[in-house]
């Protein structure tokens, strides 16, 4: 059963290429892509309790991906939020890290161990 997917990115060329792969590598069905702070949250509502696995990016069109974390930063167990961005700083991870976020890896460098870790995730409960 693959995993329930919310993508929060901005660049359609990015999320044209994150989706196959994560469907693809990481057993994830993306129910929702949000570009800004605000479609994420519409996301979570819409996809409450049922989402598994969250990418978010750090810098969306409108607001930003630390605003997502935020609100996401109280969640149920099997609920997993992984940082994708090109800003993986090692303050920026801090940040991320304290609002919750499972990891933080850079767009440019660590795509591998990005799809590693999402792939060594444990399988969805039926939902």
């Amino acid at each position: 059963m693959p995993f329930i997917t919310i993508l929060v990115e901005d660049n359609k060329m990015i999320s044209e290429t994150l989706v196959p792969a994560l469907e693809e590598l990481a057993n994830a069905r993306v129910v929702a892509i949000a570009a800004t702070a605000t479609g994420a949250r519409h996301a979570l509502e819409r996809w409450h309790g049922q989402w598994q696995l969250m990418v978010v990016d750090l810098f969306l069109a409108a607001g930003s991906g630390l605003e997502v974390l935020q609100a996401v930063r109280q969640r149920n167990p099997g609920q997993h939020v992984y940082v994708l961005s090109n800003y993986a700083t090692p303050d920026m991870r801090r940040r991320c890290q304290a609002l919750g976020a499972d990891g933080v890896f850079d767009k440019s460098t660590e795509l591998d161990a990005f799809f590693a870790q999402c792939m060594a995730l444990p399988d969805p409960a039926p939902g």
